[in-house]
């Protein structure tokens, strides 16, 4: 089944994985602040808005650190609305009623989630019909195709590294590359999957 992008978060780990027909030459990239998606080397040149962006990011809030993940250029927003103090709720739902769902040839939700440092952990997307924001005290997965509703998913990964492994091989197919985040004492763990490209 092709399910296209998705996430999947709990209140201790969390994955972002990009799958893709149209754009399979992309990889996931450590910044100073954030992972980013983007093109390889080798990919041919678009002008798709949709292509590039930070897909996780970790920051300092008021109270708390707090990693903020999605499919596309709506993680900034987000991000920034909770080092503002925005209650992770607020931030999502602003964040993505504010940018809507991606203007492509599928109407694309946008998707998203994020987990704080005492495990609250929401998904989120806004989608053609609907803007649904839900905290989750299980691993819960939301897709931009077919499975566009948060729903309950049996991911169990003990470090950044499984959770990412995990994404990329998840039954899904077309996948791309993903990226692993993991809540411990010490703050966030997060690790990159890009499937040996």
């Amino acid at each position: 089944m092709y399910i296209g992008r998705f996430v999947v978060v709990g209140p201790d780990v969390g994955a972002y994985r990009v799958s893709s027909r149209s754009f399979p030459n992309r990889r996931i990239t450590a910044r100073e602040d954030a992972l980013t998606v983007g093109p390889t080397e080798d990919a041919p040149e678009t002008d798709n808005p949709y292509v590039a962006y930070n897909c996780l990011r970790v920051v300092d809030t008021p109270t708390s650190e707090t990693v903020a993940f999605g499919n596309g250029s709506h993680v900034d927003p987000i991000a920034e609305k909770l080092e503002m103090g925005y209650p992770a709720r607020d931030a999502l739902a602003t964040a993505l009623l504010a940018l809507d769902f991606e203007k492509d040839d599928y109407d694309t939700p946008r998707i998203a989630a994020t987990i704080d440092a005492d495990g609250e952990a929401l998904i989120a997307t806004v989608r053609r019909d609907a803007l649904l924001v839900e905290t989750v005290d299980e691993p819960t997965l939301v897709a931009t195709y077919e499975k566009d509703t948060p729903e309950a998913f049996d991911f169990d990964a003990p470090s950044a590294d499984v959770a990412a492994s995990e994404a990329l091989e998840s039954e899904f197919e077309h996948a791309v590359c993903a990226a692993g985040v993991v809540r411990t004492e010490d703050g966030f763990e997060t690790a990159i999957d890009n499937g040996g490209q």
